[in-house]
């Protein structure tokens, strides 16, 4: 970890194809989300870098800035099927940063490795002294959330 990306890694009993399933979809960010502030999305399941989706967003959760509700576009920036997906957050704020899993499969499970980067943001960003937005710990809960939304088996939205 470096002072501008947080990693953490789990490793999940399941194929790297149903934990990609859950992470090309619009709702499956949202079913995973353990900040809160991820309310909704609208869009198709993203199939290659470029594509994009809707999330409508309720910065409240955070009880840091008082945005209320707003939407952002997820635009996909890395797709490899099965292995990595990566976005960078598009809308009113335009940052910079970044947010992505990759896919490790090991002994009939899969190494799942999320990342948060904010190495792209500029100066202003910077002495605004927000960064990290996402804390280690929630990265952590999310992959708790993936590692039970993936086991129930039922993701095929």
């Amino acid at each position: 970890m470096t002072t501008e990306r947080i990693e953490v890694q789990r490793t999940i009993p399941a194929e790297p194809a149903a934990i990609f399933r859950v992470l090309a979809t619009p709702e499956g960010h949202v079913a995973i989300d353990s900040s809160g502030m991820l309310m909704s999305a609208d869009g198709s399941t993203v199939g290659a870098v470029g594509d994009s989706f809707v999330v409508h967003m309720d910065r409240e959760a955070l009880n840091d800035f008082p945005m209320g509700l707003y939407d952002v576009t997820i635009v996909i920036e890395t797709f490899e099927q099965d292995r990595e997906i990566e976005w960078s957050i598009q809308g009113q704020l335009n940052i910079g940063h970044t947010y992505g899993y990759t896919l490790e499969p090991v002994d009939g499970a899969t190494l799942v490795t999320s990342y948060y980067d904010w190495s792209k943001i500029s100066q202003d960003w910077r002495d605004a002294n927000i960064f990290p937005i996402i804390s280690e710990g929630a990265l952590r809960a999310t992959l708790g959330i993936l590692d039970r939304t993936v086991r129930k088996g039922t993701w095929d939205q």
